[in-house]
């Protein structure tokens, strides 16, 4: 069968690799695959910067946020032929730490985890899949295609999680949200904030395309320079990675103010900053920076809640363009439109 594969730490290797069919090993749930969106993490494993292969090949299925329908599962599973499914990203360690005996192997302390289409193991760009129902997560049907925004709106639910567990250490009545970046991760912040009831803020370079109008169908605000912002913002969601901008955003912090930053920008560009003076605002102010990555079971969960409450209309034009399976690393190649591409497995 076909599968989206690359050679970890080789650059340009992307192909349209044929694979055996999935092993019982991986679950007993048998999954066709509909859908897999690309992410920076697909971009980064395609230039050969980091990924891992299953022992005993030197070629990895990539395509960690997926969806797909139930071929075969077996009773008592919780699943049934037809069923729309989206696969769990992470594993814990073969030892599982504290963190991951607990399911939060997003929070693994040693390190070991693995991480369908990414470490070690193969992922969900194939046309077929298996997956232990566990870590198998239900789409609604009327999500449709919609339900690969599942993993990336995961990430969300986690960060905000976070921020709200953070945020409560005092009395806790955030009003004002920024988020930096308008990209899938950036707007389904900005999404989230607003479905919360906040006002919304977001930040971006860019002044054509479809990101303006989002931002604004969403009833926030879009700004392309940071000093336009009318207020500080109690809460930051920082969705790009770039230091000098992380450093700029978290001066805006005022008492007890959260940011959380959940972008890896793969510049490695140095910025200089008064780390000291910067300390010294975050000390005074009582505020904070946490970081946020991957997610836990019942952030899955949360994610598929988070899309069924949206305007289904806005959240289609998230999905800016569709690449067939037989010429998936075309997807890699951003062009001037792109929000989420998505590669469909079954063409």
């Amino acid at each position: 069968m076909r599968a989206m594969t690359v050679v970890p730490g080789t650059a340009d290797s992307a192909s349209v690799g044929e694979v055996p069919e999935p092993p019982e090993s991986d679950g007993s749930v048998l999954v066709e695959g509909l859908y897999a969106g690309i992410c920076g993490t697909d971009i980064e494993l395609c230039s050969g910067l980091f990924g891992s292969a299953p022992a005993g090949t030197d070629r990895l299925v990539i395509g960690h946020e997926s969806l797909g329908r139930v071929l075969e599962a077996p009773a008592g599973s919780g699943f049934a032929t037809g069923d729309l499914v989206a696969g769990i990203v992470r594993r814990p360690d073969p030892e599982p730490c504290p963190a991951c005996a607990r399911g939060e192997w997003d929070f693994c302390r040693n390190g070991r985890y693995t991480e369908r289409g990414i470490r070690e193991l193969d992922g969900y760009g194939a046309e077929r899949w298996r997956v232990d129902p566990y870590y198998a997560v239900p789409v609604p049907a009327r999500l449709g295609h919609l339900g690969v925004l599942v993993e990336p709106a995961s990430i969300l639910t986690k960060a905000w999680e976070q921020i709200d567990r953070v945020g409560s250490r005092s009395w806790y009545g955030p009003e004002h949200v920024l988020v930096t970046g308008a990209g899938p991760i950036g707007l389904l912040a900005a999404l989230t904030a607003k479905q919360r009831g906040y006002s919304v803020s977001v930040l971006d370079r860019a002044t054509e395309g479809p990101k303006p109008q989002l931002v604004r169908d969403l009833g926030a605000e879009y700004l392309t320079d940071l000093s336009d912002l009318p207020v500080a913002p109690n809460v930051v969601v920082e969705a790009t990675g770039a230091g000098q901008l992380v450093f700029d955003c978290a001066k805006l912090l005022p008492p007890a103010g959260v940011m959380c930053l959940t972008g890896i920008s793969p510049d490695q560009a140095t910025v200089d900053v008064q780390l000291d003076a910067l300390a010294r605002q975050l000390v005074v102010r009582n505020a904070a920076l946490v970081g946020s990555v991957n997610a836990a079971k019942r952030h899955y969960a949360d994610a598929v809640d988070v899309l069924m409450a949206a305007d289904q209309s806005w959240l289609e034009r998230l999905v800016t363009r569709f690449v067939p399976l037989s010429d998936w690393p075309a997807a890699l190649v951003k062009e001037a439109q792109d929000i989420k591409v998505v590669v469909d497995l079954r063409s």
